[in-house]
């Protein structure tokens, strides 16, 4: 095989996109994906604008992912570098939660939250404004082109493209306060990287939501394929009831007349063409399937017509399909929800974010330091007394500008000061003034007679003076370090 058969589509390897023209339809999975979409759509473009009272040392964005300042703000809370494992902590409760919905409901975050699902449904409700409902779409699309076609085109396009815009330039806002930045982005003073990051994505919303779309999640996306090591025989799909819609009216009808039997389904494709993937959940379970019940609504409108029960496509597992083909009768949802695997990820889930928020309550907002020199660790002054030397790093983690009292516990010969004093001022302890919302970078030397080799280990203890005792900000910050002499 040459280099070109393995491109050319005549090989098979590669196959030419067929355009999918869902139509619209009403229903309360639909009302659903609408409240869904319109939710995660304000979260995001709304968020970085939202302000939030810090004081006047720490910024007022409600959200922010402080690049600059390697802090990240989400109201009250406040991420350090050194913090980070609350960071791990949500990206853990994100894929058990994710773990938890799929082996609930099947593939329901990919129906209904997943960004290019949120995105490529705005996209198609733009095209169903622009081009009209499913019929109208595939008229035009096989139109020749014209100066009305092409017209039709621009509109769509352009409005895309604005989405697309809008999408990149919220998702900057982010790490930088969003009024700011926006003027700094209009006016063409804003760093290259902001400029960058908003083409980048405004280019892969616009040609994954308006261009791509099923094959996203078909073709691209691993998650399809991830899900299936969590679904059981328990966990809610979308699936067709066969046993009760076949055989099918439309083409059986005097076989079906002759044999007695006539299945609910009349072969209407209704489920077909409101499928944004394009597929026939008539098949059975399939890659395509995005769980987003908009054929059950379809079918439910249809089987309303028929004045016969709904429920031919509906959310079932595959333990409910077994009972109901042998003449069960169909068993309640939330029993199939609430089952022993549901309830583990659920409780994991759970403890995972109690504990998280419980340390945050809990943990300490003032920090210390320090690494002990090491060119050279010891230094013979002239009175015959051994120096030993540290970088100290005193973290103040609130809003406000603290004053604390750094002292010695043990090493009772011991004196220290600090490379802002006076050797003939050391003590047992020195007062500092720390920054609000930031590092305090200071150099802290220590003398004791030598003569005994060896080393000694003492405490550094960073006591706030400006906390009421007893309080959480009176919280002593401690760190261990040891004395050289030989």
């Amino acid at each position: 095989m040459s280099a070109l058969d393995l491109i050319n589509p005549k090989s098979g390897l590669y196959s030419r996109r067929e355009p999918v023209f869902p139509r619209v339809v009403n229903g309360r999975f639909r009302r659903l994906k609408w409240t869904v979409m319109i939710l995660c759509l304000a979260v995001y473009y709304i968020t970085p604008w939202l302000r939030w009272d810090r004081g006047q040392f720490a910024p007022d964005q409600a959200v922010l992912v402080d690049l600059a300042g390697r802090r990240f703000f989400m109201f009250d809370i406040e991420i350090w570098p050194q913090e980070f494992y609350y960071v791990a902590g949500l990206l853990i409760m994100a894929g058990i939660g994710l773990f938890l919905v799929t082996s609930a409901v099947g593939r329901a975050w990919c129906g209904y939250a997943c960004p290019q699902t949120v995105w490529t449904d705005l996209f198609q409700h733009v095209e169903r404004w622009i081009d009209g409902d499913r019929n109208a779409q595939v008229k035009l699309n096989n139109a020749p082109w014209t100066a009305a076609k092409l017209g039709r085109r621009l509109v769509k396009w352009s409005l895309w493209l604005a989405i697309a815009v809008a999408t990149g330039g919220a998702w900057i806002f982010y790490f930088a306060d969003a009024p700011t930045l926006a003027q700094a982005f209009a006016t063409g003073t804003a760093a290259p990287v902001a400029y960058a990051t908003v083409g980048v994505l405004t280019a892969t919303t616009f040609i994954f939501g308006g261009f791509m779309r099923e094959q996203v999640c078909i073709y691209m996306c691993p998650w399809p394929r991830i899900q299936t090591a969590m679904l059981d025989e328990k966990s809610l799909i979308v699936t067709y009831r066969d046993w009760r819609g076949e055989p099918r009216t439309q083409g059986l009808k005097k076989a079906a007349s002759a044999s007695g039997k006539v299945g609910d389904c009349i072969d209407c494709n209704a489920c077909v063409s409101v499928c944004p993937t394009g597929v026939d959940i008539r098949k059975g379970p399939q890659l395509g399937c995005i769980n987003c019940a908009l054929c059950i609504d379809a079918c439910d409108e249809v089987m309303a017509k028929l004045n016969r029960p709904r429920g031919l496509i509906d959310y079932l597992n595959l333990d409910d399909e077994k009972h109901e083909r042998a003449g069960g009768q169909a068993r309640p949802i939330l029993k199939t929800l609430l089952r022993p695997r549901t309830l583990v990820y659920f409780a994991i889930w759970a403890s995972i974010g109690l504990a998280m928020l419980f340390f945050l309550g809990e943990r300490a907002r003032l920090a210390i330091d320090a690494a002990q020199d090491r060119n050279p660790v010891i230094v013979t002054l002239s009175d015959g007394q051994v120096r030993n030397g540290w970088t100290l790093k005193m973290r103040n983690m609130q809003s406000r500008p603290r004053q604390i009292e750094l002292a010695m516990v043990g090493l009772p010969e011991g004196r220290m000061w600090t490379d802002a004093m006076d050797r003939r001022n050391a003590a047992r302890s020195v007062r500092l003034s720390l920054a609000p919302d930031a590092t305090t970078k200071l150099h802290l030397y220590v003398a004791a007679p030598g003569g005994v080799a060896g080393e000694t280990p003492f405490v550094l203890n960073a006591r706030p003076l400006d906390a009421e005792p007893g309080s959480k900000d009176a919280r002593v910050a401690t760190r261990t370090v040891k004395f050289i002499r030989q």
